[in-house]
């Protein structure tokens, strides 16, 4: 009988693949430990493990999904760089998983690498052009800016999936961050249209018109959403609206105020303090304003935003003096305050200027056609609105 022998060849590929199969097999085990430990939350224990099943085996087909796990636990311990190099570990393996590319786009994010965000959804999309890896890429472009590469994105996105409502929304949000509010807010209704519960395209719309500066139509938003029980899109469109808003004087204080600013015309200015009875004398006094939000502090205390003046309204009855001819016993304010507080608790200004008599002591003033006008900026760099930037005794803010 004739002897069959196996080839050298045939048996080193017999070992080579019972050998393979082995470490297969120990890569999983040490990617399964990876797994408990860290469901145990033992981060750094489950980070070595998932290293070591890479290690094991690199052509195993847990190799990927250890890379990934491994990448997830460097960030459970705040480890952002070990966890973006896990995840190009795992693009290395396998360079065509788009999740992955698309997944450490969203870490790039996190850090605000737009950039490098970017190029990661975009070979996403070369590998799998569908509408979500589309989106990703259409945030990408607003983050850096592409607004005409964002909006053909998501023009993309709506033709793929018109029966969701993500393109649209995008389409609002590349709108609306290039200013163009009424745009956007047509897409975000378009949005709704398509699925009517989308409670973040109702914030987005809020958030729209509080940058238009419809605070009123804003707050309609937040109320809508807080009947809906969407509270934390309601708070956080409350709060944008409190730093977006501009800035309003409210109103002055007449009890902390040493300031009679509602004496009328041809007011003695020795009426407003016994010690202006005297020829040439000078007093100073002072104007509380309180404020509807947190204000910056050098800002109010800067002399220069402030003016203190004769009223400048046309109307008859707020015109100083009425209209009438100015006595010549008027007195003259200095334009700019002595000096300036603001208390941040409070958000009040106290606004300190002196009043001097002239030199026959019968100096007249019209206290409630004084005008007080603050042109600074509140905590958020938001210039005031102009409709409450200044007051008189006689009309209050306006």
């Amino acid at each position: 009988m004739e002897f069959v022998g196996v080839s050298s060849t045939d048996a080193v590929f017999s070992a080579t693949v019972q050998g393979q199969g082995e470490l297969d097999r120990l890569a999983n085990n040490a990617l399964q430990n990876g797994i408990d430990l860290y469901l145990s939350k033992d981060y750094k224990g489950a980070a070595k493990e998932f290293k070591r099943a890479i290690g094991l085996s690199q052509d195993s087909p847990y190799a990927v999904d250890a890379a990934n796990y491994m990448a997830q636990s460097y960030l459970q311990l705040e480890d952002t760089e070990s966890a973006i190099k896990s995840y190009k570990e795992a693009i290395r393996l396998d360079p065509n998983r788009d999740d992955t590319h698309v997944t450490l786009g969203n870490l790039y994010v996190s850090e605000n690498r737009y950039e490098e965000a970017v190029q990661e959804y975009e070979e996403a999309v070369r590998i799998n052009p569908n509408a979500t890896n589309s989106y990703y890429l259409g945030q990408g472009y607003l983050n850096v800016e592409r607004y005409s590469d964002a909006e053909s994105l998501f023009n993309n996105v709506h033709r793929l999936e018109p029966d969701k409502p993500a393109g649209k929304h995008g389409l609002g949000m590349t709108y609306a961050q290039q200013g163009r509010y009424e745009d956007a807010i047509r897409e975000f209704e378009d949005a709704i249209d398509i699925k009517d519960d989308f409670y973040g395209a109702y914030a987005e719309i809020g958030y729209a018109y509080s940058d238009m500066g419809e605070i009123d139509k804003a707050l309609d938003i937040v109320h809508f959403l807080e009947v809906a029980d969407e509270k934390a899109l309601a708070d956080a469109l409350d709060r944008y609206m409190y730093v977006v808003d501009p800035p309003k004087m409210m109103f002055a204080h007449s009890y902390k105020s040493t300031f009679d600013y509602q004496t009328s015309v041809n007011t003695p200015v020795a009426k407003l303090d016994d010690y202006l009875a005297n020829a040439n004398a000078s007093k100073q006094f002072s104007m509380v304003f309180q404020f509807d939000k947190d204000m910056d502090r050098l800002s109010v205390e800067n002399p220069l935003n402030w003016k203190i003046s004769r009223s400048t309204n046309t109307e008859p009855a707020k015109f100083y003096n009425f209209g009438l001819e100015i006595p010549s016993t008027e007195i003259y304010i200095a334009p700019l305050p002595d000096n300036i507080y603001y208390d941040a608790d409070s958000m009040q200004a106290t606004v300190k200027f002196t009043i001097n008599q002239n030199d026959t002591a019968d100096g007249t003033l019209h206290p409630s056609h004084i005008e007080f006008k603050f042109s600074g900026e509140d905590n958020y760099g938001n210039q005031m609105n102009e409709k409450f930037d200044q007051y008189t005794g006689f009309s209050g803010v306006a």
